[in-house]
């Protein structure tokens, strides 16, 4: 499987790409029947914002159920037709990102974000910025309608940020959000195996879930090898790693 022209330049203009039908369903299966086992052994009430803004199921995270959801798929060889072979570290955990229903009515879109910025939950060290180079999601249950937890974007923020950061510096974040005239959000669709390769600085967030059903994801964060020698070159030029996304903009 290869990314196709239309693909790479839905993650130029618009920041992301959807990759349906990736994921084989006996993978699927294997990672939410592990993930079902660990919720049915019970989660503490008082670690529940934590998991949600870090990991559920904290002990399979490192887990082949699902890192082999991004090591032995077609995922890995997506992510390096972008970043470039052999160019981005090694993916050792997923975030097992879950969402259950809400009674809220109506349901809302919460607050765009950027990852990596700090909260007193998410694990990220106060006046820090924990950035990386490509978020990488994979559906392990249906999304087919609004507010059921749908992965939620802001289509070209990223090149609006990049902006931003070229104007007012890369730290600037660690003020909040770039306070930017922002285009309408759009909650993704898809089904279990579906895979959404995410530029960094893409404004994103999740939808509440209005449904009856949880919904199951993981989430991957990727790094480009030359990232750390300086993390904010790519905030201000966001092809910087990106030999695959640069190819078609000569």
């Amino acid at each position: 499987m290869k990314l196709t022209f239309e693909q790479k330049q839905s993650m130029l203009t618009k920041g992301y790409i959807h990759i349906p039908g990736v994921i084989p369903q006996v993978m699927i299966d294997h990672a939410v029947k592990h993930i079902n086992h660990s919720v049915g052994q019970g989660m503490p009430v008082e670690q529940m914002t934590k998991f949600r803004a870090q990991s559920f199921c904290p002990e399979l995270q490192d887990k082949p159920p699902i890192t082999g959801l991004f090591n032995d798929t077609p995922v890995k060889g997506f992510v390096e037709e972008l970043l470039g072979e052999g160019m981005t570290k090694p993916i050792r955990a997923g975030q097992v990102a879950l969402r259950f229903p809400t009674l809220q009515d109506p349901p809302a879109v919460n607050k765009p974000h950027l990852d990596g910025m700090y909260s007193p939950t998410n694990g990220v060290k106060e006046g820090t910025i924990g950035n990386f180079t490509m978020l990488v999601g994979v559906l392990l249950s249906p999304v087919r309608t609004k507010f059921t937890g749908n992965f939620t974007v802001w289509p070209g923020t990223h090149k609006i940020f990049e902006q931003y950061f070229r104007e007012h510096g890369p730290d600037s974040l660690l003020n909040g959000m770039p306070p930017v005239e922002m285009p309408e959000p759009v909650q993704t669709i898809g089904e279990p195996g579906d895979v959404f390769l995410v530029h960094y600085q893409l404004a994103h967030t999740v939808a509440l879930n209005a449904s009856p059903n949880p919904r199951y994801a993981i989430f991957f964060r990727v790094n480009h090898v030359e990232h750390e020698l300086d993390w904010r070159a790519p905030m201000r030029d966001i092809w910087l790693h990106w030999p695959g996304v640069r190819e078609i903009m000569q």
